[in-house]
């Protein structure tokens, strides 16, 4: 019992190290602070601690939040993969001589978890407020909460490293009214490591969970080992969630997201476009999207989008889609790496994935850290080639315009010759609807903004003389652009010194006063009601 009351357990469990490593020992940061072994697949929970996923399942399994050294208690509720960790862990393994490193054994972590629970126990009556909260929350099955972390997402499984970036973090944001649009992803068969990890969901799950009857009779067909059964299952599924919004809600039950995370893996085709297909349904309602993200769906769409059938590829864009309506969501997508597959489908064969493609994207670039992602990416050449190209012109010139928001995009823009190729496609008058025409003088008003260099660059383009004429015959939400853009290049100096967004961690807020905001709200439910794959599947 430390001084201010708290009990603290330092986790000085025996862990298997050979020869070499007994003279270089590990740093401790590399240690899980349960089993004190080397992780080998570290994860970072609901709290922001870096755990063994072996050791989060069990301490979650158990309903069992122990007090860390700093005096702190995790919530293991969700879970996402420490990338950026696990590559560091290898790299001091392979410099340290290191070999065959391997996560404990589920059974051996949940007898040291069974034996720490026994000693954290009040004894003889004896307790104070700090053992109450050491003990608080732990039952013997307790249902799995997946509306507890607002700010954090569902574990990936053991293939993680074929579609994540390497990096994690704790993702935040603030909940807001958006409509939906979700697909579904294509997956490899499993490892054993994840199938203890399956059995162990499972089991959270348990028969304290309550189930309903529909719920019951596809979970018949969704878990059973015959492939036809899994095919009529998934069909169903697929029907009787294409009209009706009460059922999606209802079925969208975490033993029906389990059951098709695993059919997503089949190879039988049927089986696993019906599945995909299915989630895609699922997904159509708000409530369910942060369900289904946290469910840790979205690496295995990524990995759909990557390298699955076609079919299965239109889902998984629709879905990425659904899910970035959602602004919790955004970071996550990003960070679980996204953003390189969905700029490659922008190319695709296939309209419909193409189309999804840029609306995720759009979605997706207004927050700052996939913004900056996209540059480092090199996106903004390859969207402006495809805008000249005139492939999906309005959905990239909506992307294009949420990247000249920040320093980064801008920058990255005017490199490109953006301004001129702009003011090219708006002297033709060769757009294809004035809904493009605006988002192109919405784009130049983004890159007027803080930027000394468009104004030299504008009047080389002939700029003037283009938006003096959209000022005169434009709509009106083009003309109010074009004359603002027309003043401040009159203006001498320094551009909207005083409201340069640079210090502005978003770049978006001051920005979206001057007036870009009219074009910047997620497309779903407002301005393209019918330009994405809104309809059930």
């Amino acid at each position: 019992m430390g001084g201010n009351g708290k009990s603290r357990w330092k986790f000085l469990f025996p862990h298997r190290r050979n020869s070499r490593l007994q003279s270089n020992d590990p740093p401790k940061e590399f240690l899980c602070p349960v089993s004190g072994s080397l992780m080998a697949d570290p994860v970072v929970v609901s709290s922001g601690q870096t755990f063994e996923r072996v050791s989060a399942q069990v301490c979650r399994n158990l309903g069992f939040s122990p007090v860390l050294d700093d005096g702190s208690k995790p919530d293991f509720t969700t879970v996402i993969p420490n990338l950026a960790m696990k590559k560091t862990i290898l790299h001091w393994c392979e410099k340290s001589g290191a070999r065959n490193l391997q996560p404990p054994d589920y059974t051996s972590v949940e007898s040291l978890v069974t034996a720490l629970m026994e000693k954290e126990k009040p004894q003889g009556g004896i307790g104070d407020s700090s053992d109450r909260d050491l003990l608080e929350g732990v039952s013997d099955l307790p249902p799995v909460d997946f509306s507890h972390a607002a700010t954090e997402y569902g574990h990936r499984p053991e293939r993680f490293y074929t579609s994540s970036s390497e990096e994690s973090v704790v993702v935040g944001g603030s909940p807001g009214p958006f409509t939906t649009r979700p697909a579904c992803y294509y997956s490899f068969s499993s490892s054993s490591s994840e199938t203890v990890e399956n059995e162990a969901l499972i089991q959270t799950l348990g028969p304290n969970s309550s189930i309903s009857e529909d719920e019951k009779n596809f979970l018949t067909k969704l878990e059973s080992p015959d492939v036809f059964q899994q095919e009529e299952g998934v069909v169903s599924l697929r029907k009787i969630t294409k009209a009706d919004e009460n059922i999606r809600v209802s079925l969208c039950t975490p033993r029906i997201l389990f059951s098709l995370h695993r059919l997503i893996k089949s190879r039988y085709p049927k089986v696993q476009i019906n599945a995909v297909a299915s989630l895609v349904n699922l997904s159509l309602e708000k409530p369910n999207k942060l369900k289904i993200a946290r469910s840790g769906l979205v690496p295995d769409l990524i990995d759909v989008l990557k390298g699955g059938h076609s079919e299965a590829q239109e889902h998984a864009a629709g879905a990425l889609f659904s899910l970035a309506l959602e602004d919790e969501n955004r970071m996550a997508i990003g960070v679980l790496g996204a953003l390189p597959p969905l700029l490659y489908a922008l190319r695709s064969e296939s309209e419909r994935t193409r189309d999804d493609s840029a609306l995720c994207l759009y979605n997706l670039t207004m927050i700052q850290s996939n913004r900056v992602k996209l540059v480092k990416l090199g996106a903004v050449t390859n969207l402006l080639s495809m805008v000249k190209s005139r492939n999906s012109t309005n959905r990239l010139l909506l992307i294009l315009c949420n990247m000249a928001v920040c320093q980064e995009g801008r920058s990255a823009m005017l490199d490109a010759n953006a301004v001129e190729l702009l003011v090219g496609m708006l002297r033709e008058k060769e757009l294809n609807s004035e809904s493009t025409r605006e988002n192109c003088v919405a784009a130049l008003y983004a890159l007027s903004y803080g930027s000394m260099r468009f104004k030299g660059l504008a009047k080389e383009a002939g700029a003037m003389e283009v938006l003096r004429e959209i000022v005169e015959r434009g709509s009106e939400r083009a003309r109010e652009k074009a004359k603002k853009i027309l003043e401040r290049m009159r203006t001498r100096g320094r551009f909207d010194e005083d409201d340069d967004d640079d210090d502005n961690p978003d770049g978006e807020s001051s920005f979206e006063r001057g007036g870009l905001s009219s074009t910047r709200y997620p497309i779903g439910g407002g301005r393209f009601p019918s330009s994405a794959n809104t309809v059930p599947f």
